[in-house]
């Protein structure tokens, strides 16, 4: 490995700004020295030129094999927000594709739609000759065709999932979306990506993040779910072929259908599939669903569209009973457990489970968008983190029409409380949850900050949502380096001091200067081990 020099360097160290340090030297794959005017014979030099050098960042929940595979398909999610605009790229998608047996891809928002729905009908008028099938932005919904719901055999006559819901009309005529585990009823006939095609979207996913500066990450599912085949073969394979250039911690999917039975195969896997810059350390449980379909787990019911409660609280996809001696065993066993909680109810699970387990596990739980003011300090007391996905946290329809007027005022004045479980002393790390939304940390970092979207139009952009929720900048950048490198055990990473990891990300400017712009920011370069793996 080459020796390089990052010159006029204004540093964010992982966990405090330090402002220009001049000279960061970099050998052997480590930081070897900070300081001013290093002389180093023959060193690569990179001119930082007063931007911002910081440490690469580690996205703690996200999945870059289906963003990628997505990116590669029918791709909704850079488009405006519109039934219109998503329509029109399907028929294009379709038409530019004729050899597909089925259109497949995603990204669309539920905003877009009436109530969150789009129709099969809809589809049908865009792509006449083909069955399609689209997941939703947040992963927990699918927009599929009137040819789909056929193959699929998916009628009135068909059940709800215990797990999920077929979205109806008012004959009980399945109208075109699939929620949670409705999902799975289509999954026989959904063409499968084969072997070259994982590894092609893990080569996007990787491309994309690398980017964006983001150098190491916990891949939230590895398991097969909803349309998705198993990555931890793909991830093994990349691994131990150096195609794997991130630095990742798999988190094993647990098979909600199923109890304790599989925790020998979960260990199987971590043998099996852990090599190089792999590693199959960690377990996902979904213990809820997501607020804008009413499955996430509330403590007190659903508001109806009047302001009065109805009989849903949400669901709990495991029995929290039951969720304890899961989570105790997986302890013992020498994983991470990492649960999604969204809902008050899915997060106060999620610790109640976790209340007793190895601090040294380093669990943690993603998501909450609300938490019970009771469980705020928990965080901190359990030695649980807070996995933060901040770009949430801020006004956009999908807020203002699909989550505020079923929650009430109350709750609603209570979501994504960012600022509470840091002053509670909560470790925060922070990730995307792409392709549910941008993997792009200066993003989130910006919303983080302000609690606004940077650059969204009015009022998303100028009105901050629940502003007493902001972190200070320095505290929503370490969550993002860090942070994240530290629930992924990578104790010398996500740092800038003498001996840590060489894994760096150089902007075009220095957002701690202009905190405003935190958002405008871009990459650079991106460095892993001290080899350049992107440049602008």
């Amino acid at each position: 490995m080459s020796t390089t020099v990052f010159r006029n360097a204004v540093v964010f160290d992982g966990h405090a700004y330090r402002g220009r340090v001049g000279d960061v030297v970099v050998e052997h794959g480590r930081v070897r020295a900070i300081g001013e005017d290093i002389a180093t014979s023959g060193a690569r030099v990179v001119d930082v030129a007063g931007a911002l050098l910081l440490p690469g960042f580690t996205d703690a929940h996200v999945h870059p094999i289906q963003g990628g595979l997505e990116r590669l398909g029918c791709d909704l999610s850079e488009l405006p927000v519109d039934s219109g605009r998503y329509l029109a790229h399907v028929q294009a998608y379709a038409a530019s594709h004729p050899g597909r047996e089925w259109v497949q891809g995603g990204g669309w928002a539920m905003a877009a739609f009436p109530g969150g729905l789009p129709t099969a009908a809809a589809l049908d008028e865009a792509v006449p000759d083909r069955p399609v099938a689209l997941v939703n932005r947040d992963h927990h919904g699918m927009w599929i065709s009137s040819r789909a719901l056929e193959l699929a055999g998916i009628t009135r006559a068909t059940p709800d999932p215990l797990d999920g819901r077929i979205e109806r009309d008012a004959d009980g005529e399945p109208t075109g979306v699939l929620h949670e585990g409705a999902m799975d009823l289509i999954a026989h006939v959904l063409p499968a990506a084969d072997d070259a095609a994982m590894h092609a979207g893990l080569m996007e996913g990787q491309r994309f993040l690398h980017s964006l500066g983001v150098t190491s990450w916990q891949d939230a599912i590895v398991g097969t779910y909803a349309n998705m085949r198993d990555g931890g073969p793909t991830y093994a394979r990349a691994a131990g072929t150096g195609d794997l250039t991130g630095t990742v911690v798999g988190a094993l999917w647990w098979d909600r259908s199923r109890g304790s039975e599989q925790v020998a195969e979960l260990v199987a896997k971590r043998t099996e599939w852990s090599r190089g810059r792999f590693v199959a350390s960690a377990v996902k449980i979904m213990q809820d669903g997501v607020a804008e379909n009413q499955t996430a787990a509330l403590v007190e019911p659903y508001l109806d569209r009047c302001g009065h409660a109805t009989g849903n609280a949400g669901i709990s996809f495991v029995d929290p009973a039951a969720l304890r001696g899961h989570v105790a065993e997986l302890d013992r066993h020498g994983f991470q457990v990492h649960v999604h909680g969204l809902g008050d109810r899915g997060v106060r699970e999620a610790l109640d489970a976790l209340e007793g387990t190895s601090p040294d596990r380093r669990h943690h739980v993603a998501h909450l968008q609300l938490v019970h003011p009771d469980d705020v300090g928990r965080f901190a007391a359990l030695g649980v983190a807070a996995n933060i996905q901040a770009l949430w946290a801020c006004h956009d329809d999908q807020m203002t029409e699909l989550t505020v007027p079923f929650l009430g005022a109350a709750r609603a004045a209570r979501q994504y409380p960012f600022g509470d479980l840091h002053r509670t002393g909560a470790r925060l790390v922070a990730g995307s949850d792409w392709p549910v939304s941008t993997p792009d940390p200066l993003a989130a970092i910006h919303t983080a900050v302000h609690r606004t979207a940077y650059g969204e139009p009015a009022p998303a952009g100028t009105d901050p949502f629940l502003p007493e929720q902001a972190l200070p900048i320095e505290v929503a950048f370490a969550a993002y380096t860090s942070g994240s490198a530290w629930v992924n055990h990578r104790d010398d990473a996500g740092t800038i001091a003498p001996g840590s990891v060489a894994d760096l990300v150089v902007l075009d400017r220095d957002p701690f200067a202009t905190p405003d712009e935190i958002g405008a920011a871009r990459v650079r370069s991106t460095w892993i081990d001290g080899e350049c793996v992107h440049e602008a």
